[in-house]
């Protein structure tokens, strides 16, 4: 697998953290290696559901995107990523502090690639899990001046 380009990471890094999303979530990526990825939240009030613990939408995002960036990696430049399901498990509420996902790819296809992600509160403590299915979409790379991989 070629290595990713330093200057290509940090783009993707400040595109994506300042992307509406999220921003609105307020999460941030905090690293891609090969096959996996890190993602954290600081916890706040609009986390909160109506009983004092964070909203399950706001865990199910952390998931979603970190199979997400865990799938991206492997592709070629000129490629998109799509999730094409989604399936999950709360395993614990939160009611505060820093959560943590992480994801990793199990199996990069050309058109189909597998993932999973996990979830952690401060304590490393397992909030949730879950599996993606995500799809290739030639043509629909992000374009951010320099090259994803180093030659």
């Amino acid at each position: 697998m070629p290595k990713l380009n330093p200057a290509y990471l940090e783009r993707l890094l400040q595109t994506v953290n300042t992307a509406a999303y999220p921003a609105h979530i307020a999460f941030r990526l905090t690293g891609m290696v090969e096959n996996g990825c890190t993602l954290e939240l600081d916890v706040a009030a609009p986390h909160f559901q109506p009983f004092g613990i964070v909203h399950g939408g706001v865990i199910a995002t952390l998931l979603d995107t970190a199979t997400f960036w865990a799938g991206f990696y492997v592709l070629p430049e000129d490629s998109g990523l799509v999730n094409v399901d989604l399936k999950l498990n709360y395993l614990k509420a939160v009611a505060g502090g820093r959560l943590t996902a992480t994801g990793r790819c199990l199996r990069a296809g050309r058109q189909l690639s597998y993932t999973e992600a996990s979830v952690h509160d401060e304590r490393g403590e397992l909030v949730a899990h879950g599996t993606s299915t995500l799809m290739a979409l030639p043509g629909k790379g992000l374009k951010l001046g320099v090259s994803k991989f180093l030659d």
